[in-house]
């Protein structure tokens, strides 16, 4: 063998903090020195919460120490961008950082990353949906390196009880990047003392995830391919559902109609399904050609049912005491079979939620007495409550509480709801028989129902304000410029809760700015305060 031919395998591991990424990092020299290989690896800390992973590069030299005779390889200690062979990251937006930073080469590196994603901060703080969508960050990996394996590490992580480093040695092992055998990899993790069973179980799946091209093929088509996805969220539709609505709808509407079945029975997901074609009938209309693939139908059958879905004290406790999320919880906290797990729930409904399930009347009256409690200088009424849902007595108050779904309907806020909402989806079919764009841009404003309380509140009263005054109040040269300005005060009011954004906006379209709401002071006593001397003259 020509030693002069011979370069270094590099590898760039990528992990954020608490991933064990120096652990990874530290098993794969110990292996490749049990192995009989040289290697060395070097490591860049991040300094800040997704800022950047802590980095780890690794070098292994591909000719065993018995067939080098006595000569010792040379390492570098830094990465070079484009002269890597793999890439191994534990999160998505990660990888992506790394192609960009030049890493990866499209005929050399061969990239292993995690689907799952861990939100960056930047993401976090946008009123509105801030992710970043994933289907570009796969196509940059997909073009960018001659081979990629994707899937989430994560979950498979919490599926076998272990960390996530022990998943993408796995994947590393599996990928036949390094010349190591399997055996090498399980008995340095059989060495890590406790938690070695569970870390040999995510190493396996991993090894197996990675190990076939049948089983990456079919990942990677499962991840990217939107005609699969479509096709397995369809599978849920029923039958009747599917022939009254077009193909472009069914994942939406599968969701949808789920939800309302789940949150209040057939009848509200009925009620659903009539509103959707009415939007459906009117879209159909305007554009009978589908050039825009029933996009308002789409879009409403998403917002539409995140708004009939709204939260209250009901749909808490129905959460709460749900299987799945106590069977999470119990996943989540690793607890064992015999493992005693306690979980205690904190409410603090105020006069607000108790006045949802009451009439029109008695929630006016139980409203105006709370806000006379304001008006006299106190905090407004709420119940703190802490329960047990590992209890007997925890669960059976959530389940109580929870199966009080016929009084939802008979509630205040339930006729309030569903009157905003009908002024709503009037606003949408009658922009979509005037203008298709104004219809869709009144459709996607839907967006701004979201949260629960005063930011709940807040969202209903500028759709409100905008259907008033920009979807029919304001004049309009053309339909075009008023979509404009309808998708140009939805985006402002997503910019800032204060929604000054949105009241400059408003008027720079000829729309009154929204209504100052008065706000109650409240007078509390200090008492550190000294009481003033007794003045004389």
């Amino acid at each position: 063998m020509n030693m002069n031919q011979q370069q270094p395998i590099t590898l760039l591991i990528c992990a954020l903090g608490g991933e064990g990424g120096g652990v990874l990092t530290e098993w794969l020299v110990d292996i490749a020195l049990a192995s009989g290989y040289a290697a060395q690896s070097t490591s860049i800390p991040g300094v800040a919460q997704r800022t950047g992973a802590t980095t780890y590069y690794l070098e292994v030299f591909p000719v065993p120490l018995a067939e080098l005779q006595g000569k010792r390889p040379v390492f570098s200690l830094n990465p070079v961008p484009g002269a890597l062979d793999g890439i191994v990251s534990s999160e998505l937006l990660e990888t992506a950082r790394q192609i960009g930073n030049g890493m990866s080469s499209p005929l050399r590196t061969l990239v292993i990353s995690s689907s799952s994603r861990t939100f960056t901060t930047a993401e976090r703080m946008e009123p509105g949906d801030g992710r970043t969508d994933s289907a570009p960050l796969l196509e940059v990996l997909r073009a960018q390196s001659r081979e990629h394996h994707v899937f989430d590490m994560g979950q498979m992580a919490k599926d076998c009880g272990t960390v996530v480093s022990a998943v993408m040695l796995g994947a590393i092992a599996g990928s036949g990047l390094l010349p190591f055998a399997r055996q090498a990899y399980e008995s340095v993790i059989r060495h890590g003392g406790k938690g070695a069973e569970a870390s040999l179980r995510g190493f396996a799946q991993a090894f197996d995830q990675v190990g076939t091209q049948r089983a990456q093929t079919a990942l990677v088509t499962r991840l990217l391919s939107e005609e699969e996805l479509l096709a397995t969220v369809s599978k849920g539709l029923e039958a009747y559902l599917a022939h009254m609505f077009p193909a472009e709808v069914h994942d939406m509407l599968a969701l949808g109609h789920a939800r309302m079945l789940e949150y209040q029975g057939r009848d509200y997901a009925d009620l659903y399904v009539q509103r959707l074609r009415q939007v459906l009938a009117a879209e159909v209309q305007a554009d009978p050609a589908a050039a825009q693939g029933y996009a308002i139908t789409r879009e409403m059958a998403r917002w539409l049912a995140l708004w009939m879905a709204f939260d209250d004290i009901v749909r808490v406790a129905d959460l709460k005491s749900s299987a799945q999320r106590w069977q999470r919880v119990h996943g989540e906290v690793k607890a064992g079979a015999g493992d005693l797990l306690q979980v205690y729930d904190h409410f603090k409904p105020g006069a607000a939620e108790f006045a949802a399930l009451l009439p029109a009347s008695l929630a006016a009256r139980v409203t105006r007495w709370d806000r006379q409690r304001v008006a006299r200088g106190k905090a407004p009424w709420a119940m703190p409550l802490k329960v047990g849902t590992h209890s007997v007595f925890g669960m059976l108050s959530l389940r109580l509480l929870a199966s009080l779904k016929w009084l939802r309907v008979r509630g205040s806020r339930y006729v309030t709801e569903q009157a905003l909402i009908e002024q709503w989806l009037a606003g949408v079919v009658r922009g979509t028989q005037s203008h298709w764009h104004l219809g869709h841009e009144i459709a996607l404003c839907g967006r701004l129902i979201k949260g629960y309380g005063s930011t709940n509140e807040r969202g209903k009263d500028n759709l409100m304000h905008v259907l008033e005054h920009l979807a029919t109040g304001a004049t309009f040269a053309s339909n075009e410029l008023r979509a404009a300005a309808i998708a140009a005060a939805r985006n402002a009011a997503l910019l800032d809760e204060a929604g000054k954004a949105l009241d400059q906006t408003l008027v720079s379209h000829g729309a009154p700015a929204r209504p100052v709401k008065a706000q109650p002071i409240r007078w509390v006593d200090n008492p550190h305060r000294k009481p003033r001397a007794a003045r004389t003259t």
